[in-house]
């Protein structure tokens, strides 16, 4: 589990460091400079020649930069140097100078960034906007369009980013009109949370932790990012002496006569994640689909640890029923699809709400009637709109999305890593129900408080290693990767 912070509570744990004299700059302009030597290794096979383009803003980041492409110059690389926001750190500039790098005016920096097997994103920090002036903007959507140097120059070109990369906000991920989208981004002291959210994440590429010395002390992480080796921590395995009482028991209301499958992928999925015993809560030809592939499920009410509602257009009833049940006893409940109709309000026990962006916009305009995001503005923006359902519901808000995002009432997140894209089908939503609705029952046995954003985040990482698991290394899904080859070879065969 990966934690990022605020940028204010990073620079507060900076501070005190700063008042005795510690040497940050040198520490993080020494482990960006590591990181820098290695990719070009790995990329070019060396780092005597390379060619470097630094992107120097005129604040601490651009310092960073500016003494790490001295180091780089020191061992023969080619540094040209581009002043992207005024005057850039006056102490890095000098020691780049002397380590024998060149400056490019605004006519000679287009050609330098094409030019470049490295380029060094220093131009603005975590204490930035993320706006950027116009020539600026201009010069880094040349540089980053299909037109420009990625895409004509058939050779492999890096962008490493100094902190954040620029037009990112490091708190929230927000990214502005214009942003430099990184290989890799080196952040110092702390993971910085817009780092890891949507929009953030994309851009950063892959992030890597240079310790220059921060303690953080009693600040509290705006976000938990998850990724597969946080599985088997969170995964609430079974116990010896379990029996299927206290592995949980599952109440499933999804499906419908429209809709059978809804319920027996929910189900499927449930039992497959180690629920001790799912109850089926819906009309025969639905109860008999899933028994048929699940003999084990029961049909009918009973006693459940957790209840999972929504999928498949179930009965509005038998979903207020089940709800009503949750509220009472103050059972976990998972709402998804037809189930998020019946929030109207605070729901007052614990609970995960499962939209899409589509289903929140809905959510939000009852909720916040006249001033609710759109889908579009959901979608901009995810952070905001499943931190304020979440605020407004008392739920955890679980946006599925391109990058998930799992917002707690308080305002913290849980990021957990992407899936493949091969999941953007009808029916994965069903299965995701019965994942996290199998998974409230089992830990509500297990906990007597369960975190229940870990809990959603583990559902996520779970749905997501079943996507991978049958996603071919091409991206396609493998029974259809498996029958291209097929194809081929009996074409071949001809």
């Amino acid at each position: 589990m990966r934690l990022g912070y605020t940028a204010a509570d990073v620079r507060a744990a900076e501070e005190p460091l700063l008042a005795a004299g510690a040497p940050l700059m040198a520490r993080a302009a020494a482990g960006l400079a590591a990181v820098c030597r290695r990719e070009l290794v790995a990329a070019h096979g060396r780092v005597a020649g390379a060619r470097i383009a630094v992107l120097a803003g005129a604040g601490n980041n651009g310092g960073d930069a500016l003494f790490a492409a001295a180091a780089l110059a020191a061992r023969g690389a080619a540094v040209t140097v581009i002043e992207a926001l005024g005057r850039p750190h006056a102490d890095g500039l000098a020691a780049v100078r002397a380590a024998g790098a060149q400056a490019a005016d605004t006519g000679a920096a287009r050609a330098a960034l094409a030019d470049a097997d490295l380029v060094l994103d220093g131009i603005l920090g975590t204490g930035a906007r993320t706006g950027l002036p116009a020539p600026l903007a201009d010069l880094l959507r040349e540089w980053q369009t299909d037109t420009g140097a990625r895409g004509v120059l058939g050779r492999t070109q890096l962008t490493i980013a100094v902190d954040v990369p620029t037009g990112v906000d490091a708190t929230t991920g927000e990214r502005g009109e214009v942003w430099v989208e990184a290989d890799t981004t080196v952040t110092f002291g702390a993971l910085k949370s817009g780092l890891l959210l949507p929009g953030g994440a994309d851009a950063a590429g892959r992030v890597e932790l240079v310790d220059i010395g921060l303690d953080m002390g009693d600040a509290q992480p705006r976000v938990q990012a998850l990724d597969e080796d946080d599985i088997a921590p969170l995964f609430p395995f079974p116990r010896r002496g379990d029996h299927k009482y206290t592995r949980g028991v599952l109440g499933l209301v999804a499906g419908s006569d429209a809709y059978p499958g809804a319920a027996a992928l929910a189900g499927v999925a449930a039992i497959a994640t180690g629920v001790g015993m799912l109850r089926l809560v819906g009309p025969r030809r639905v109860a008999d689909a899933v028994l048929a592939i699940t003999p084990e499920a029961v049909a009918g009410r009973g006693r459940v640890q957790a209840w999972a509602l929504g999928s498949g257009a179930p009965a509005e009833y038998e979903m207020r029923a089940s709800l009503a049940d949750a509220r009472e006893s103050g059972l976990p409940v998972a709402l998804d699809a037809g189930a998020l109709a019946l929030v109207e309000g605070p729901l007052g026990h614990p609970a995960v709400l499962t939209p899409h962006a589509g289903e929140l916009a809905e959510l939000l305009g009852r909720l916040e009637p006249g001033d609710a995001p759109d889908r579009a503005a959901i979608e901009a923006d995810p952070v905001a709109a499943a931190t304020a359902a979440a605020r407004a519901t008392g739920a955890v808000v679980l946006l599925k999305g391109p990058r998930t995002v799992i917002a707690r009432p308080d305002g913290s997140l849980v990021a957990p890593a992407p899936g493949p894209a091969a999941l953007a089908t009808a029916g994965t939503g069903d299965v995701l129900l019965g994942v996290l609705g199998a998974l409230l029952a089992t830990t509500a046995e297990h906990e007597p408080v369960p975190d229940l954003a870990l809990v959603a985040g583990l559902a996520v990482l779970l749905h997501s290693a079943a996507g991978h698991a049958t996603t071919h290394a091409s991206g396609l899904p493998a029974a259809l990767e498996a029958r291209i080859v097929a194809l081929r070879e009996s074409e071949a065969g001809r």
